[in-house]
């Protein structure tokens, strides 16, 4: 398979155009609460207070991240609203997303450990980038979850 040529772009809501804030949040909408059809606040007031990562490809949005910065020194930073576009979904844009997540929290939160509640068919993926299950299987917004947490790392190079 080719390698995905895309740009990495992080930054804060306030730093997004109107336009990039749109091409994010349709995006999320329409995988979230459409494709897996689930009812929920996808705007829940976290994303001023976050970093968003992009991957771009010619111009378009092609996967997205929600990185939560700790709440306090010593606290977990949390990954979230993982998402892939479906026009490019079988590209390990899911992998390259991850890679760039974790590196973007031990770079701008060293020393934290991220934490991030993911899909319960999703453990075994989040488990090769490090993270191990931290809570029993519960249903949030009706879709199974797994609480799962990546200790911290005193340095990026032990990345898949």
């Amino acid at each position: 398979m080719p390698e995905t040529a895309y740009t990495v772009d992080l930054r804060t809501m306030d730093a997004l155009s109107a336009g990039d804030l749109y091409a994010l949040l349709k995006l999320r909408v329409d995988v979230f609460v459409v494709e897996q059809q689930c009812a929920y606040p996808e705007l829940d007031g976290r994303d001023a207070a976050s970093l968003h990562l992009r991957l771009i490809e010619g111009g378009e949005l092609v996967a997205s991240a929600r990185l939560r910065t700790p709440p306090q020194p010593g606290a977990q930073a949390r990954i979230g609203r993982v998402v892939v576009s479906p026009d490019h979904r079988g590209r390990r844009l899911g992998e390259a997303l991850m890679r760039e997540a974790i590196s973007a929290c031990e770079t701008t939160f060293p020393g934290a450990p991220i934490a991030l509640s993911a899909q319960s068919h999703l453990r075994a993926f989040y488990a090769g980038f490090g993270f191990v299950a931290t809570s029993d299987e519960y249903l949030e917004d009706g879709i199974p979850h797994v609480d799962m947490l990546r200790p911290a790392s005193p340095r990026s190079t032990d990345i898949p």
